[in-house]
């Protein structure tokens, strides 16, 4: 009798699932495709992460309705963030040019041009680049606070204490767990 009852349930209750699966809810998202050139940001914001490396956005979270967002790093010095996961977002790094050492959960990668790490949520990850110049389109996805994180960054270029703050961390949804990576 009571797998009956639960079948019954579970029957009548997949319509709703239907339905509610195909409604159209309101999308703040661009409905025409665009072009955004190399070495350039997608709203022309110019965002120099450490004073020196362009971190530019390429495809923007109002684009996609806060579901993903794309940026284009030019890495002009060594080094990288602290340890540290996100509590909302997947992210993916894709290597176009110079040498980079990563350290997701308990394992460390070395990438080189052309290579793909994906980084999931909530798993402690960082990285270093290893070579004096580099390039590099990560994304995350959602898209969360990432924009206005790497803005507050590069807003506090002179303060690399702040940028490595856990409080900026923090108000982004991450949080640091360790030191940058040495090398």
């Amino acid at each position: 009798m009571q797998r009956r009852k639960f079948l019954l349930t579970t029957a009548a209750a997949l319509p709703a699932v239907a339905i509610g699966q195909n409604l159209n809810t309101p999308d703040d998202r661009t409905t025409k495709g665009f072009v955004v050139k190399a070495n350039e940001s997608r709203f022309d914001e110019t965002t120099l992460l450490g004073g020196k490396s362009p971190n530019n956005i390429k495809v923007s979270s109002k684009d996609t309705a806060n579901k993903l967002t794309v940026f284009e790093y030019i890495g002009n010095e060594k080094g990288g963030p602290p340890l540290h996961y996100h509590l909302k977002q997947d992210e993916i790094f894709f290597v176009v040019d110079g040498e980079y050492l990563f350290k997701v959960g308990d394992e460390t990668y070395t990438l080189k041009t052309g290579d793909t790490i994906f980084l999931p949520r909530k798993v402690p990850h960082t990285f270093a680049q290893l070579t004096d110049t580099g390039k590099m389109f990560f994304m995350f996805q959602p898209a969360g606070k990432m924009e206005d994180f790497f803005r507050a960054v590069a807003a506090s270029a002179e303060d690399s204490e702040k940028y490595k703050g856990r409080d900026l961390f923090a108000e982004h949804e991450m949080k640091i767990v360790g030191p940058p990576l040495q090398f």
